[in-house]
C-alpha cells in the first residue's frame, strides 16, 4: 500500500487532530502539540476517532456533497438545478471540469478521513481494554471503508461483475501521515483492489463492533454497508445475506409511516446509521440545497427542485411518497430534507428490504421473506396498496420511489447498466475527474479518460 501525497489533506487532518485532543492536557498549548502527544493516550485516540466521524459527516462528504453529485450526474429531467454554484451546474450538464471545487473537496476530505482512521489503527496499542480496542478498530475500519467505497464509485469506471476490474481505481493508503516528511506520491490501485480493500475492512468491522454503540457505527451498520457494496458488485448472495442479517437481528424497525424516517433530530428506529447534525455542530447540505429558504435552504425556490418527469415512477397517485413534496416559489421540493438541524440517514432499514427483495428475486430464493412480501411491507408503510405479483422492474421502481433524492441514483444506473440520456452507464462523463491540483502535485497520479492532465 502507498502513502498519500496531498498537502491540503495533511493540514485538514491535523486541524481536526489537534481540535480532537483532550482539553485537559496539562502540558504545552494545543496549537503546539506534537503528533506524539496528540496520539499518546487511549483517550486521545478515541477523540481522534470522533474527529474522523466529524470529517466524514462534513457537508462536503456524506452530509450532502456526495448525494448531490450522484443525483445531478444521473439527472435526465427529473430534477432542476436552480442554484448559483458552478460545481453542481457542471454535474447537471455532465461537463465536470478538473478544477471543480466540489470535486476537489470530495477527494481531499475523503483522504483526510482515511488518514485519520489510519492514525487510529496504528495506535490501537494505547488501549488496555480489549473490548474498547476492538470497538475503536471496528469503527475506524467502517469509516475508512465508507470513504473508499464512494471514492471508487465516483472517481473510477464502474465495477463489472463479469470483468477483471483492472481499470484504474483510486490510491489505497493505509499508513497515517504525522508530518510532511512522510508525504510521498501514490499511483492508483485497480477497481478490484479497492473493492477488495473495502470488503476486508467491513468484514473486520462486523467481527469487531458491538451490537449496540449509541449513534456510532455498530455491527449492523457494517453489515448494512457491506450489503450495499455487494449489491453494487452484483454479488447478490452476499447482498441478500447481509441485508437479511440486519433485518432479522439488528433490532431496527421501520418507522410507523414514511414521514417518520426523515427530519429527525435523533436517530429513528429505522436509522441503522445516520450522520449527526446539531444546532452546535454540522451542516446539513441536503437541507441547504434541497429545501426552500423558508425551511433553511439557500433560496426561495430551492436549489434542487423536483420536476414533473420524476412522478412517472408512481403507480398509485395517492400514496404517501407521492405526496411527500411541498411548494417553494412556483417550484416543488422534496420534504425529505426540510429541517436544517435534522440528522442525515446514511443506512436505513428500508434499503435493506429493497436489497433483500432484489437479491432474492434474482437468485430465485426466499431467504427471510419472498420478494413480494418485502416490497409489500414498504408499500403498506407508504399506503401504496399491495401488489399481487412482483417483477424485477417492480422492485427497481419501488427502489426509486423509496430512496429518491438520497444519493443512490447514479450508482444504480451504473450497476444496472442503464443510460443517462445519450450517455452509457460507463461513459467517461459520468466519472469525476481527479482534481487538477492533485495531478499537478503527484506525477504518479494518472487522470481519468476524457480529461486532460
Amino acid at each position: 500500500m502507498k502513502k498519500y501525497n496531498i498537502y491540503s489533506s495533511f493540514f485538514i487532518l491535523f486541524s481536526f487532530l489537534f481540535l480532537s485532543c483532550d482539553d485537559n492536557l496539562d502540558i504545552e498549548p494545543q496549537q503546539s502539540l506534537t503528533p506524539e502527544v496528540a496520539l499518546g493516550t487511549a483517550a486521545n485516540i478515541q477523540n481522534v476517532l470522533v474527529g474522523a466521524y466529524d470529517l466524514a459527516g462534513e457537508n462536503d462528504l456524506f452530509s450532502g456533497g456526495y448525494q448531490l453529485a450522484s443525483e445531478l450526474l444521473s439527472n435526465t429531467g427529473e430534477l432542476a438545478w436552480r442554484g448559483t454554484f458552478a460545481g453542481p451546474a457542471e454535474f447537471n450538464r455532465k461537463e465536470v471540469t478538473t478544477s471543480n471545487g466540489f470535486v476537489s473537496a470530495y477527494w481531499i476530505f475523503s483522504y483526510a478521513v482515511s488518514n485519520q482512521t489510519n492514525l487510529v489503527l496504528e495506535n490501537l496499542d494505547k488501549f488496555d481494554d480489549e473490548d474498547e480496542q476492538a470497538r475503536v478498530e471496528g469503527e475506524a475500519k467502517f469509516l475508512r471503508a465508507a470513504v473508499y467505497f464512494d471514492l471508487v464509485r465516483f472517481f473510477a469506471l464502474p465495477y463489472n461483475p463479469s470483468g477483471t476490474n483492472s481499470q484504474m481505481g483510486v490510491p489505497i493508503i493505509t499508513v497515517g501521515i504525522r508530518e510532511p516528511s512522510q508525504i510521498t506520491f501514490p499511483s492508483r490501485n485497480s477497481v478490484e483492489e479497492v473493492y477488495t480493500f473495502v470488503i476486508s475492512d467491513l468484514t473486520d468491522a462486523i467481527d469487531l463492533l458491538p451490537q449496540n454503540n449509541s449513534f456510532f457505527a455498530d455491527k449492523a451498520a457494517a453489515q448494512a454497508l457491506l450489503a450495499r457494496v455487494y449489491l453494487q458488485q452484483g454479488n447478490f448472495e452476499g447482498a441478500r445475506d447481509m441485508a437479511n442479517e440486519v433485518i432479522e437481528n439488528s433490532g431496527h424497525n421501520l418507522t410507523g409511516d414514511f414521514a417518520g424516517a426523515f427530519n429527525n433530530g435523533s436517530n429513528s428506529t429505522e436509522d441503522i446509521f445516520a450522520w449527526q447534525i446539531t444546532t452546535q455542530d454540522g451542516i446539513n447540505d441536503m437541507n441547504t440545497f434541497w429545501a426552500s429558504r423558508a425551511f433553511g435552504g439557500r433560496s426561495n425556490t430551492g436549489d434542487v427542485t423536483v420536476e414533473t418527469p420524476y412522478f412517472s415512477v408512481f403507480d398509485n397517485q395517492t400514496e404517501d411518497r407521492r405526496a411527500f413534496f411541498y411548494s417553494g416559489n412556483s417550484t416543488l421540493l422534496t420534504t425529505k430534507w426540510q429541517d436544517q438541524f435534522a440528522n442525515i440517514p446514511y443506512l436505513r432499514l428500508a434499503e435493506m428490504y429493497l436489497i433483500r427483495a432484489e437479491a432474492n428475486f434474482r437468485l430465485n430464493t426466499a431467504v427471510g421473506n419472498t420478494p413480494l412480501e418485502d416490497i409489500n411491507i414498504l408499500r403498506e408503510r407508504a399506503n401504496a396498496g399491495p401488489l399481487n405479483a412482483v417483477t424485477l422492474e417492480d422492485i427497481l421502481l419501488e427502489r426509486r420511489r423509496e430512496l429518491a433524492f438520497e444519493g443512490f441514483r447514479l450508482h444504480d444506473i451504473k450497476r444496472l447498466q442503464l443510460s443517462v440520456d445519450d450517455l452509457a452507464y460507463n461513459s467517461n462523463q459520468l466519472v469525476l475527474p481527479i482534481p487538477q491540483r492533485e495531478i499537478d502535485a503527484n506525477p504518479e497520479l494518472e487522470q481519468n479518460p476524457g480529461f486532460s492532465n
